[in-house]
């Protein structure tokens, strides 16, 4: 790996173990830490990193075997989650094998529209981390039907499910991510963006052959932070194996990503940039970063070091995924749920957590069929990182010259991976503006502000949202996806 992205990844860290420990969230914690320890950040790594850039040919897969899939797609179907509401849409869950040797598979959970399945697209969901379950966080937190209560045992049905405006694919990669899994062990130790592309590739290859009905459709993918590199680089493999192959194999539309790990070098400044212009470190503490730090290396300077350990302190009494955000100071389960509530409760963690690991929903799920030794955890506290990509702007580029559409936004109030950092990347890629920042609307409010660049790229902000932008702004974020799907402007009146 690269200098600076390892410095850009360290510098993450750092923010995410203040955060980490406020919540007395285990599993971040414990995945954070695991990947401080990790090869990535050591002296003597053996991380192979030819390239700051992200190439397909780095870890390729010349023929994907798309295994025989037949009578899977019924006995994936769920007929009721323990706790669940009555709802008028199939979803489904199980296991696609990406690996038979290694006995390597990854989980998947898919809820079809209610309405119009048969014409909608195919939206596939991704968290980041890298390590966190795209069920977990996507599906439970954010964009799915259901919440979990604060019971840890019943669910309740979400107003602004993205199932709404397409059928939704939540993907757990890599193995050791919630429900998915290795039969090899060392494969926990191994992973990284290569072989994360290309595993994600493979699964969604068989996948399409599972569920046949959907090979022709119209396919979206969108994520959040880390995917930020999942996203373009499973992007970048559809192409090119469509290219190869001289056909559509996968009918790829276009990509949005919120809160995106870009960039390193900018990314990282960002965040610090944002930090000072919103009174969470000082002044001083500013300036010094922004005269004595220089994030393209990874060797720092003691005035630097100094400088960043203070705004580091500063931050350990927030919540730097949403600046404004409440703490969770109780995660105890309640005898009977807590009134249902569009506003986002920062224990959520914890009820899904309690959820996921009972026996009767992992059954009703198709889940840890296998009996993993390890629990179900947001974020995986077992798999370690390897290489990872400095920058994925040439590949937002390629998409440009190929016509993907390209939707990048940002939570206002994100100072992991903040706005400022996103407009630095953005910068990078020396656009042309072909319409101007403006506001967008939504029943007469500002939902945020927004931006095109010329060749089809959409930068739009979503206004008094963090990191996890559907879990804050539920209404504003089903407006964004909408348009995004229809290839239709924001409102900007």
């Amino acid at each position: 790996m690269s200098k600076t992205s390892c410095w850009f990844l360290l510098s993450l860290l750092i923010l995410f173990s203040f955060v980490a420990e406020i919540h007395g969230v285990k599993k971040q914690r414990q995945v954070l830490h695991k990947f401080q320890k990790s090869k990535l950040f050591k002296a003597n790594s053996e991380v192979n990193d030819r390239s700051s850039h992200f190439d397909t040919n780095d870890h390729i897969v010349h023929h994907v075997k798309i295994d025989s899939q037949l009578g899977l797609k019924d006995k994936d179907k769920i007929k009721k989650l323990p706790g669940q509401p009555h709802v008028k849409f199939s979803q489904y869950g199980g296991y696609v094998t990406v690996d038979k040797l290694a006995g390597r598979a990854f989980y998947y959970y898919f809820v079809e529209a209610p309405r119009s399945k048969e014409t909608l697209p195919l939206l596939l969901w991704l968290n980041g981390g890298p390590g966190c379950s795209s069920f977990g966080y996507g599906a439970m937190q954010e964009i799915g039907p259901f919440r979990v209560n604060s019971d840890g045992k019943t669910l309740h049905i979400r107003r602004y499910s993205w199932n709404y405006a397409a059928n939704v694919l939540f993907l757990e990669s890599p193995a050791g991510v919630g429900f998915s899994y290795s039969n090899k062990s060392s494969d926990y130790d191994i992973n990284g963006d290569r072989k994360t592309a290309a595993d994600n590739y493979v699964f969604l290859v068989n996948w399409l052959e599972r569920f046949a009905e959907y090979k022709n459709r119209d396919f979206y993918i969108a994520g959040e932070s880390y995917a930020g590199h999942y996203i373009p680089q499973i992007a970048h493999k559809i192409l090119w194996h469509n290219k190869r192959a001289k056909k559509t194999i996968i009918n790829l539309k276009g990509i949005m990503i919120g809160n995106a790990v870009i960039n390193s070098e900018t990314d990282t400044r960002g965040v610090y940039d944002f930090l000072g212009s919103h009174a969470i470190i000082s002044d001083q503490t500013a300036q010094d970063i922004n005269d004595f730090c220089d994030f393209s290396v990874v060797n720092q300077s003691n005035n630097c070091n100094h400088a960043l350990a203070k705004a580091d302190y500063d931050t350990n009494f927030i919540d730097a995924y949403n600046i404004y955000a409440p703490l969770c100071h109780d995660s105890s389960l309640t005898t009977f749920p807590k009134k249902n509530s569009d506003v986002f409760d920062p224990c959520s963690d914890d009820y899904v957590h309690a959820y996921l690991n009972r026996g009767d929903v992992q059954e009703a799920l198709h889940a840890n069929v296998t009996k993993l030794n390890f629990d179900w955890e947001g974020c995986s506290d077992i798999i370690e990182w390897g290489d990872s990509a400095t920058t994925i702007i040439p590949l937002l580029h390629e998409f440009q010259n190929k016509g993907l559409r390209v939707w990048i936004y940002s939570g206002d109030i994100d100072s992991v991976v903040p706005v400022t950092g996103t407009l630095y990347s953005l910068k990078k890629m020396k656009l042309p503006i072909e319409t101007i920042w403006q506001p967008w609307f939504l029943f007469g409010e500002v939902g945020g502000y927004t931006q095109v660049y010329k060749g089809g790229l959409t930068f739009a902000t979503v206004r008094e949202a963090g990191h996890e932008v559907p879990s804050y702004q539920p209404k504003r974020a089903f407006s964004l996806v909408k348009h995004f799907l229809d290839g239709t402007p924001l409102p900007i009146h």
